[in-house]
């Protein structure tokens, strides 16, 4: 992973785009493109989707990653070791929801 967040950070400098990659701004983009994502299942019932999702890797694993790519950005540029950030929250989870 660190490879990849390493092609994404070095994509975003190579353009001077970090100037532009502030938390908020990140955060907004991640929404967004959320959104792109949701928006590939709109109206669609959860059957439906299912094999919209298989059919159609390319354009679901594309907004995915544009999610992911702002994601890790995000966790980048405010100090936050995601992975670090998922166990944590695993854990509190299984706490919350118990066996």
């Amino acid at each position: 992973m660190r490879e990849t967040i390493a092609r994404i950070l070095k994509f975003r400098d190579d353009r001077g785009w970090k100037k532009f990659h502030d938390p908020k701004s990140l955060a907004v983009s991640i929404s967004i493109e959320a959104a792109e994502l949701l928006e590939l299942f709109q109206w669609m019932s959860g059957e439906e989707a299912t094999r919209f999702a298989a059919a159609s890797k390319e354009r679901v694993s594309e907004e995915m990653a544009d999610v992911a790519i702002y994601l890790l950005e995000l966790a980048d540029i405010t100090g936050i070791d995601l992975a670090q950030a998922i166990d944590a929250k695993l854990e509190k989870n299984a706490r919350k929801y118990p066996l």
